[in-house]
């Protein structure tokens, strides 16, 4: 996928898509495979913000089915095994321990009801050909084989643990890339950087947008006969901008923080109940990712972060609940935050809002026809949100469009029929390179990075205790429109998913992408400067 802005201005769309996040992604690639014209365009990278700050769950929302909402949670369990089975790589099963301490007979006897229903709405959870894909369903640990799993769980009062499973995202940013891939595959043109400032709006209908090219400076505008807001947290305060007035739904914004610590459990995930919320202890990637916190946040989306006491408070709210955990400070290795666009039933509550998504008309809205917005929903649904509306969109357009085909095709990477056995052929190959780490980022694309490699002992050389190496920057640059220094070290690459990678990894990118893209030292100075915003709290920036 190459990054080619002129596209843009040369052609007329029938669709265009104002945001590169998971829901644009999709909407995107349904529209795309079924024969629509679709320009994609996104401020910043793809899936730099909310689609990529999330606890990196593909789920059912168990805790969902306290408010009743079935319907949303047996949807999520079908696009949970949809996402298995189309991205192999990336998804993956992930099991989850749920302690109980002096927790009592009736609340056992009630999150077992809740899992026995879980277990029955996900009755398709089999339904793979990779054994290794299938889910089992839920069991009741008693506590001395608890603990052999996890001695973390060891605390007073203790009685066991539930033992359910759920699926777990390699890379979110990754996967919402590959549904950007394949729907430029079928000609859609998707462009990162590239700044949406206004509507051009004429007689009360929507024709497109005027951008900005983020590179270049230039101004232009991209024409289409429908344009859809996919903008997540920043949906309504565009559409206020460009109409010049209060939009008529508001967004509800909940942020989340999420910390990376030293490995706090072996392989099982911790789903940890309390009166006051829920927070998950995940392993990834050698280490232990903790989230969520859920908070009202009332200022631009441009000033979401992470606090030192942000982080402080959750290491509270995680110890006072987990008694083997003892965290302190020093032990975040890595932090970032996330903002959850939720549709503002006007309760204020973000945790107890719903995570149901709604596709807004403002031609019934806001008198402006050809405009529309999705808003709302979660990861895990996106595929099947994005499927309803292109089925609205093409009823708007009186276009009779192929049929949706995203639930079954697979993602560029994920032509894979045994993951392990894919990824013990190519380590058997290539002895000196984490290959695991690689063919989950890649899938069957691992090969494309793998003669890049064979090209310069340079290109094989690990950057960081991720394991990537230098093959994968030139492959961003070239095939995956990576165009900052941030684009390939936070999304392209795990470089530094894990903290900062030090000096020397983030100079040694810098200059194979200066290699690539032809900048001057200024350039690769100012890239070095702005990358080390991703691993200071806001405390410290300020």
């Amino acid at each position: 996928m190459r990054r080619d802005p002129h596209r843009l201005a040369d052609e007329r769309f029938d669709l265009l898509v104002i945001g590169g996040g998971i829901t644009g992604a999709s909407i995107a690639r349904d529209a795309a495979l079924r024969g629509l014209r679709v320009a994609l365009v996104e401020k910043n990278d793809f899936a730099h913000a909310t689609s990529a700050h999330n606890s990196k769950l593909i789920h059912g929302g168990l805790r969902y089915l306290k408010n009743l909402e079935f319907r949303l949670v047996r949807e999520s369990l079908r696009e949970r095994r949809i996402w298995q089975r189309i991205a192999p790589h990336l998804v993956r099963p992930l099991p989850f321990l749920v302690p109980l301490y002096k927790s009592g007979s009736a609340a056992r006897l009630t999150l077992a009801a809740g899992l026995t229903l879980y277990d029955l709405l996900s009755f398709d959870r089999g339904w793979l050909d990779d054994p290794s894909q299938r889910l089992p369903g839920h069991d009741w640990l008693k506590p001395q084989k608890a603990l052999e799993l996890e001695p973390s769980l060891e605390g007073p009062g203790f009685e066991g643990a539930f033992r359910y499973y759920d699926a777990q995202m390699y890379a979110p940013e990754r996967l919402a890339l590959e549904c950007l891939m394949s729907a430029a595959a079928h000609n859609a043109v998707c462009i990162n950087h590239i700044v949406a400032t206004g509507l051009l709006i004429r007689g009360g209908r929507a024709e497109g947008a005027r951008v900005i090219d983020t590179f270049r400076g230039e101004s232009f505008d991209v024409q289409a006969k429908l344009t859809i807001l996919a903008a997540g947290p920043w949906s309504d305060l565009f559409l206020e901008r460009a109409l010049g007035k209060p939009a008529s739904h508001k967004l509800l914004r909940s942020k989340g923080i999420h910390v990376i610590v030293p490995a706090m459990t072996r392989e099982n995930a911790l789903t940890v109940a309390t009166k006051h919320g829920h927070f998950f202890v995940l392993p990834w990637r050698g280490h232990s990712l903790l989230g969520t916190t859920d908070t009202a946040f009332t200022l631009p989306p441009d000033q979401v972060g992470v606090s030192d006491a942000d982080i402080s408070g959750f290491f509270d709210f995680i110890n006072a609940h987990l008694p083997s955990a003892h965290l302190a400070r020093g032990d975040a290795e890595f932090f970032y935050a996330g903002l959850r666009p939720l549709v503002d039933d006007g309760s204020g509550d973000t945790y107890g809002a719903s995570r149901r998504s709604e596709l807004i008309d403002h031609g019934k809205a806001d008198g402006i026809d050809g405009l529309f917005s999705a808003v709302g929903g979660k990861w895990t649904t996106s595929r099947e949100l994005a499927e309803q509306v292109t089925n609205t969109l093409a009823a708007k357009l009186g276009a009779n469009l192929l049929p949706c085909t995203t639930a079954r095709m697979r993602l560029p990477g994920g032509w894979i029929d045994n993951f392990d056995s894919f990824v013990a052929r190519n380590q058997a190959a290539f002895p000196g390179i984490a290959i695991d780490h690689l063919a989950r980022l890649y899938g069957n694309r691992l090969t494309n990075v793998l003669e890049l490699a064979s090209q310069s002992p340079e290109l094989r050389t690990s950057l960081s205790s991720s394991g990537d190496i230098g093959a994968q920057v030139i492959h961003a640059v070239r095939q995956e429109a990576a165009m900052t220094l941030e684009d390939v070290v936070m999304r392209r690459t795990g470089i530094g998913q894990l903290g900062h990678p030090g000096a020397e990894a983030l100079a040694t990118v810098a200059e194979l992408m200066a290699g690539e893209l032809d900048w001057d030292a200024a350039r690769r100075a100012h890239e070095l400067i702005a990358i080390e915003a991703n691993f200071r709290t806001q405390a410290e920036a300020t």
